[in-house]
């Protein structure tokens, strides 16, 4: 499907381990959507690209593949098996559409200043609270309004709090308090989730920053401006940037610019598409726990 001019391209069986979905641009080329899909939007508005990773009430974890050629997104798998995200009542699946913002970087050689922990070596997080379930590798364009800062297995890993600029809505959500005041409870219910989601797998809830308080926009939007410029420093080869991979087709001074036979032949090289595997029925399982 086009979706501000970009669209996708499957190859292997979604719900394996082989899948991958490749990114276009509006000439149908391939890109990376790590580093091709510029950051903004619209600049001066502080509107933002976001790549949905995610869409809402889903659980296989899908994601950017930093690490691949082209970055599609593919599925994380641990331990040798794909990973969906548990239900723990009363959520089902991702409350939100998930997904991340392109040309930005969480630099694991970097100490935030605001939580003391380094990155997560990830584009920053986005839980997208607009009414439409977006489909995976959708490019919608987002009104930041805060953000959390939850501190993963000892990481920073800022989740921006953004809505979709097409939503009906989104000219009554300027800040943070918009979304306390128009949507009580999901602020609180998107603690909680970040707080839970990984117990039914056997690890400790997970901690925040500034006792779980949202920051606002303007704060958030100064996070994403500094993983930006992490993000320039790790293309410019300026960072190392360990087993990223920067391969990209429109970023003019980075040494990891390259052509685009070189794209197609990485995509040429994966499978082709086929049916969906079945979703394991465990994956539609609740998990009840009492909170501490």
């Amino acid at each position: 499907g086009a979706m501000a001019g970009y669209s996708v391209e499957e190859r292997a069986a979604p719900h394996s381990l082989e899948y991958r979905l490749f990114f276009k641009d509006a000439a149908g080329r391939y890109i990376s959507p790590f580093h091709d899909i510029p950051i903004y939007a619209d600049a001066g508005k502080n509107v933002f690209n976001m790549v949905v990773e995610v869409p809402r009430w889903t659980n296989a974890k899908m994601e950017i593949a930093t690490k691949d050629p082209l970055n599609p997104i593919k599925q994380d798998v641990k331990k040798g098996k794909l990973r969906y995200v548990a239900n723990v009542f009363p959520h089902k699946g991702y409350i939100w559409n998930y997904g991340a913002i392109p040309q930005t970087w969480e630099d694991p050689g970097h100490k935030d200043e605001n939580t003391g922990c380094c990155g997560d070596n990830d584009p920053i997080d986005v839980c997208e609270i607009g009414s439409k379930v977006c489909s995976r590798g959708e490019v919608i364009q987002v009104k930041v309004l805060g953000t959390l800062a939850l501190i993963d297995e000892g990481e920073t890993d800022w989740k921006i709090i953004a809505i979709n600029v097409e939503d009906p809505e989104a000219d009554n959500y300027n800040d943070i308090n918009d979304v306390r005041r128009m949507k009580p409870g999901y602020l609180e219910a998107t603690v909680d989730w970040f707080r839970r989601y990984k117990v039914p797998d056997g690890k400790p809830e997970n901690q925040f920053a500034f006792n779980g308080e949202f920051k606002d926009k303007d704060f958030a939007v100064n996070v994403i401006k500094s993983t930006h410029e992490h993000w320039k420093a790790l293309v410019a080869k300026k960072t190392d940037g360990g087993e990223i991979n920067c391969t990209n087709l429109t970023v003019s001074d980075s040494p990891f610019c390259c052509s685009q036979e070189c794209a197609k032949a990485t995509v040429d090289a994966a499978p082709p598409c086929k049916a969906a595997n079945p979703i394991p029925p465990e994956v539609d399982k609740w998990f009840y726990y009492q909170k501490n």
